[in-house]
C-alpha cells in the first residue's frame, strides 16, 4: 500500500474525514463546484423551479439605473464570486452611462471563469476596463486593499446565504475591515417564502439538483478513491422553518459500508442516515438589516423583484 504521506491530497480530505466522522455526517458545499459540478449549476439556474437567478435579474433589469445613481459615479466595481459574469454585464452597463469608464474587479477562484468573464464583458460594455483577481476566499479579503479608488462590492446570487448566522457576519465583517468611508456593499438574498416555492427550487423535476448533490460523493470516488455507490443514496431538500433554511441532503437507501482508499478510511451508514451537504437561510429584512449591522454595515436601501422573492441591499461602510 503507498503511504498516504506520499500522495498529493486535496485541499478539502480534512473536511471530508471530520465530516464523515462526525455525527450527523457533513460534507462542505465547497465540494459541489468542480468543472462537472459548475456546469450542472449552470442548468439549474435555468430551470423553471428555481426563481432565484431570474428574480435578481429582473432587479438588477429593472433597477440597474436607480443602484448606479444611489451609489454615484466614479466607483470601482469589484464583483465577490464572479464567475463568468452573467447577470453583471447589466449593471456595469447601468453604471457606464453615468461615468465615462468603469473599472471593474471579476474576483473567483477559477481562472477559466475569469477569462469567460473578460471576454463577456468586454464584448458587452465598451466603457468597462475588466481587471480580473484569482483568490481564494479562506485566505481573507486582503486584496481589496489593493484596488484603488472608491469602491462598490457586489455579492449577489444569495451566496450568503450558504454560511450559518456567525460566520456570515464573520465574512461581511472581513469585507468591511478592508473597506473605506465611502465604499458601499450591494448584498444579494433570497427571502422568506412558502415552502411550495422553496422546496421544488431544491428539488426539482427534472432531477437536476439532485445530481448536483450527488456531485460531491463522484468527486470523492474520483479524487480520494472512494466506493459510493450513487444508486444507494437519495437527494433531500427540506425547509427548516425554525432555522429559516433550506437544508440539503443526501440518504442512504440502506445499511452499507463505503471505503475512501486515499484516507484509508471506512464510513458506515444505517439505513436513513443523512450527509448534511448544504444550508441556505432565506432572510426577513430584520434579519438582513441585523446580520448587516453586526458586521460594520449600515442598511442604505433595498431593492425587490416584482413577486418580492428576492432582494439587493445596498449597505454603506
Amino acid at each position: 500500500m503507498i503511504a498516504r504521506e506520499l500522495i498529493a491530497l486535496p485541499a478539502f480530505v480534512e473536511d471530508v474525514e471530520r465530516g464523515l466522522s462526525s455525527s450527523p455526517k457533513t460534507l462542505p458545499c465547497k465540494l459541489f463546484y468542480d468543472q462537472a459540478g459548475s456546469a450542472l449549476f449552470e442548468q439549474i439556474t435555468r430551470l423553471p423551479e428555481y426563481y432565484l437567478t431570474r428574480a435578481e435579474h429582473e432587479i438588477l433589469c429593472d433597477c440597474g439605473r436607480e443602484i448606479a445613481k444611489e451609489v454615484r459615479p466614479g466607483v470601482t466595481i469589484v464583483e465577490l464570486g464572479s464567475g463568468t459574469a452573467t447577470k453583471t454585464t447589466t449593471l456595469l452597463q447601468a453604471f457606464s452611462r453615468r461615468q465615462l469608464q468603469v473599472q471593474y474587479f471579476p474576483v473567483d477562484i477559477s481562472p477559466a471563469a475569469l477569462a469567460e468573464a473578460r471576454m463577456r464583458v468586454e464584448s458587452q460594455c465598451s466603457r468597462v476596463s475588466v481587471h480580473p483577481v484569482v483568490a481564494d476566499f479562506s485566505h481573507g479579503f486582503s486584496f481589496l486593499r489593493n484596488i484603488p479608488g472608491r469602491k462598490l462590492v457586489l455579492y449577489l446570487g444569495s451566496s450568503i446565504g450558504n454560511f450559518d448566522p456567525v460566520p456570515a457576519v464573520e465574512m461581511l465583517s472581513q469585507i468591511r475591515s478592508q473597506l473605506a468611508p465611502g465604499d458601499a456593499l450591494l448584498l444579494g438574498t433570497d427571502l422568506v417564502k412558502d415552502p411550495s416555492i422553496l422546496v421544488p427550487a431544491y428539488d426539482d423535476a427534472q432531477g437536476v439538483t439532485e445530481q448536483f448533490d450527488k456531485n460531491i460523493l463522484v468527486r470523492l470516488n474520483h479524487e480520494l478513491g472512494a466506493n459510493f455507490d450513487l444508486n444507494f443514496f437519495r437527494h433531500v431538500a427540506i425547509w427548516n422553518p425554525e432555522k429559516s433554511r433550506m437544508e440539503i441532503y443526501l440518504e442512504s437507501l440502506r445499511p452499507q459500508l463505503v471505503d475512501i482508499g486515499l484516507l484509508n478510511l471506512r464510513v458506515k451508514f444505517a439505513n436513513g442516515e443523512r450527509i448534511h451537504t448544504e444550508n441556505s437561510y432565506k432572510y426577513t429584512m430584520p434579519m438582513v438589516r441585523e446580520m448587516l449591522e453586526r458586521s460594520g454595515f449600515s442598511l442604505d436601501a433595498t431593492w425587490f423583484d416584482r413577486r418580492t422573492w428576492f432582494a439587493l441591499h445596498l449597505a454603506r461602510v
